[in-house]
Order: structure tokens, then C-alpha cells, then sequence
């Protein structure tokens, strides 16, 4: 399966794999951008991600956070 910016769950979701300790509220849109575009199914243009995209997938990221505490 290759991830596209517009799969924000599924991003959100394997980034809190990678990161199951970490506060997506205290990661950098930065840091955020970096490890989403580093994750192995990743196939989208780097450049071509916005702010509402990483807001996106911080969001999902933050459901899974939240319900696995």
C-alpha cells in the first residue's frame, strides 16, 4: 500500500507505532513532515504536503495517542 498525503489516518496511525511515547502535540510540523515522508510506504511528493495535511495527520496521530493511554 502506498501512502499519500491524503492518508492521514493511516500516516497518524503508523507514526504513533514508531512513536507510541511521544505527544504528538509537542512534535514540530518539522520533525512531523521528516518521519512522515520517511515511513517505508510513503510514495507522495514531499514538497507537495500543506499545514492542513500535517494537521491532518497529527489529529490521527493524536486519536491513537489518546486511546492507547
Amino acid at each position: 500500500m502506498k501512502l499519500t498525503w491524503d492518508d492521514a489516518e493511516e500516516i497518524g496511525i503508523q507514526l504513533y507505532e514508531r512513536f507510541p511515547g511521544l505527544n504528538p502535540l509537542e512534535v514540530r510540523f518539522t520533525d512531523l513532515h521528516r518521519w512522515a515522508t520517511q515511513l517505508p510506504e510513503f510514495a507522495d511528493d514531499p514538497k507537495a504536503s500543506t499545514e492542513g495535511k500535517l494537521e491532518a495527520i497529527q489529529m490521527a496521530w493524536l486519536e491513537e495517542y489518546q486511546a492507547n493511554q
